[in-house]
């Protein structure tokens, strides 16, 4: 049986901290011309980044109602993914199904909380017009991983186009992937002038830049090409396609994170971010919210600057915040994500 919230202080922290978000909107990144001087002047302390992201577990102790509010934030920062090959419309169907529902009622009514969504959907180009039709009626949005994801190694006419078709279909977001020889050789016009392009054809939808940051060598690397991209006009970086032998880290976020920042002193726009593989537990997400908040601020914490690339994530939070309303953990087979 679940417990109703009844404590005024816990049910205030949760409807000041994840009540249904606005869905507030920046306005796009224009980007910039490419400069390649202040490309050269980024440099990355790597032992000094990886002790700061050493001590990031435990700097932060969130505990009963506010760690349920965090933890219903997190959800909505979601980008409920299925990138397999073995993927079906039924699927889709259901994974939408979630990301429209993705807490059940009782939870929800017992934390005293109205409904929430996930932040996004995203699969492959093929099944984007069966998430499109899943999600109708709602403002999730559908993002497609394109450019020949994930090694992004497919001509680069047909990567162009893949993007264009995935917008035509309905994707109002596209998770593309750079080539990471650009940065490995250090070739910076070449993935400006490739991002530029990937820019260009998505249109209207805004553009993800995977940088495969496990397959970049270096933290420097990842600095840089994290520079890059933004400058030829990324709306969000993120971290990995998830099919990488080392996807999201913290050092590697804190590292990108802090270009964010200098980004936007320089130029004023915000750029969103996005950590993708590897964050499957409730204790992550906290982790890696707190990192926002304490780096970036309040601001990264809504959908449009901010967002998990997961697809077991949402079933430990349900996990967690049935944990809370009853005292008892439940078989992770309760909270099926499809």
């Amino acid at each position: 049986m679940t417990r109703p919230v009844t404590d005024p202080t816990e049910a205030a922290a949760l409807r000041s901290e994840s009540h249904q978000l606005p869905q507030l909107h920046e306005p796009r990144n224009p980007g910039m011309a490419l400069d390649t001087d202040w490309v050269a002047r980024v440099q990355a302390n790597t032992s000094a980044i990886e002790r700061r992201a050493a001590t990031l577990p435990g700097r932060r102790s969130l505990k009963k109602a506010h760690q349920a509010a965090w933890l219903l934030r997190a959800i909505t920062l979601i980008d409920l993914t299925t990138l397999s090959g073995d993927d079906t419309e039924g699927r889709v169907r259901r994974l939408c199904a979630k990301a429209r529902q993705p807490v059940r009622p009782d939870l929800l009514e017992a934390l005293g909380m109205g409904p929430i969504t996930t932040g996004a959907v995203c699969v492959y180009h093929e099944m984007v017009p069966t998430a499109v039709r899943a999600l109708e009626g709602t403002d999730i949005p559908v993002a497609a991983v394109s450019t020949g994801f994930p090694a992004g190694l497919s001509p680069f006419r047909l990567r162009l186009e893949e993007i264009r078709e995935s917008v035509a279909a309905g994707a109002s977001e596209i998770d593309i992937v750079i080539s990471r020889r650009h940065v490995l050789t250090g070739d910076w016009a070449a993935l400006y002038d490739e991002m530029r392009q990937f820019r260009d054809a998505c249109g209207e939808a805004h553009v993800k830049a995977i940088l495969a940051t496990g397959e970049l060598g270096s933290l420097r690397n990842v600095a840089r090409a994290s520079l890059v991209c933004m400058m030829a006009g990324a709306d969000f970086i993120k971290t990995s396609t998830g099919k990488e032998s080392v996807n999201a880290t913290l050092p590697v976020s804190l590292t990108m994170i802090r270009a964010i920042r200098d980004y936007q002193d320089a130029t004023g726009v915000k750029v969103g971010y996005k950590p993708a593989g590897g964050i499957s537990k409730a204790k992550d997400a906290l982790t890696y919210l707190a990192l926002m908040k304490d780096e970036l601020g309040d601001r990264w914490l809504q959908p449009d600057l901010f967002r998990f690339g997961a697809s077991s994530l949402l079933g430990d939070i349900e996990r967690q915040l049935e944990h809370h309303v009853t005292g008892r953990y439940s078989a992770l087979h309760r909270h099926p994500a499809g």
